[in-house]
């Protein structure tokens, strides 16, 4: 028999709505974190930044992950903060991420709410996640499930150690396997917009890449139809060289529950074996988990939610 699990969409520092979530799940206080008799919790990533409580959900998370109670995929606000707290070998206030104004920004929540000593262990903590997870005929990723990528991160971590400063060189060493690995596992593939044409993302950042439906395939879409997001994205067929290589995620393989994706609405599923799990609590949305008990065909039944407030 499968286990039976509750995937829970990016947190974001959201505690209150994270532990009303789980009360309404049937889940019930265990020391710091909290049990189901019969259930585990899958984080989808993205714990930390923008909420005004960090500090919480890592210690829930982490206290359950501890007991038995959960795991926790890797997000990319989690990734973004080993390289930020990462610094370069032999230079001075170098680090992989540069502490620029807009990563500065992504992440202050984070350093506002976290004492240093608390930050570090947290940190610690974030390189020994997983970057995905297959569990009993599940999938869970933070944004898209490359079969081909997943395995690039897993053998550079076994070659470099795990997001090590050896990792990081290579991961963030742009046209390098593992950054497009990364880039795609994390952040989910992005489609290069034709000349010309521009969108501003909901972080105000102006962009000429926009997030694929990377669980579709491309083949005679057009690149508003491809998308996550944006009407400003041309209603243009899609040049077939930007996409070699993308035939969408198979019908008949494992459900994939995901997050990262800043969806609003009623939760459905993507497709019938792809379903996201954020609906953007961080921006006044839901919290939402998918409650998966073994079926091959995923329900907009199944997912359950609270929202802000």
């Amino acid at each position: 028999m499968p286990q039976h699990y509750d995937i829970i969409g990016d947190v974001h520092g959201h505690a209150d709505e994270l532990v009303r979530l789980l009360l309404e799940l049937g889940y019930q206080r265990h020391g710091q974190g909290f049990r189901h008799a019969d259930r585990m919790v899958l984080f989808v990533g993205d714990l930390i930044d923008r909420g005004p409580s960090i500090s919480d959900v890592i210690r829930i998370a982490r206290s359950m992950v501890d007991a038995g109670d959960a795991r926790v995929v890797m997000g990319n606000h989690e990734f973004n903060a080993i390289a930020f707290h990462t610094a370069v070998p032999g230079t001075e206030n170098q680090w992989y991420r540069e502490h620029s104004e807009k990563n500065r920004k992504q992440h202050q929540a984070t350093l506002d709410q976290l004492p240093t000593r608390e930050l570090v262990d947290a940190v610690a903590w974030f390189r020994t996640l997983p970057v995905a997870l297959e569990l009993d005929g599940l999938r869970v990723v933070h944004a898209a499930w490359i079969e081909a990528g997943i395995g690039v991160i897993s053998s550079s971590l076994d070659k470099f150690g795990q997001f090590t400063p050896a990792f990081l060189t290579e991961a963030l060493r742009t046209g390098s396997g593992l950054h497009t690995a990364v880039e795609d596992v994390l952040k989910g593939p992005e489609l290069t917009l034709p000349a010309g044409h521009k969108i501003v993302d909901k972080s105000g950042h102006v962009r000429n890449t926009v997030r694929m439906k990377w669980y579709e395939p491309p083949a005679g879409r057009t690149y508003r139809g491809y998308h996550f997001g944006s009407d400003d994205v041309p209603d243009l067929a899609i040049d077939p060289s930007t996409v070699e290589g993308l035939v969408g995620y198979p019908v008949d393989a494992p459900p994939v529950l995901v997050g990262h994706y800043w969806l609003t609405g009623t939760p459905v599923p993507l497709s019938v074996n792809v379903a996201c799990t954020d609906y953007s609590v961080a921006k006044n949305g839901k919290l939402v988990a998918y409650r998966w008990d073994g079926e091959t065909a995923l329900s907009a039944q199944k997912f359950h939610w609270v929202g802000k407030g």
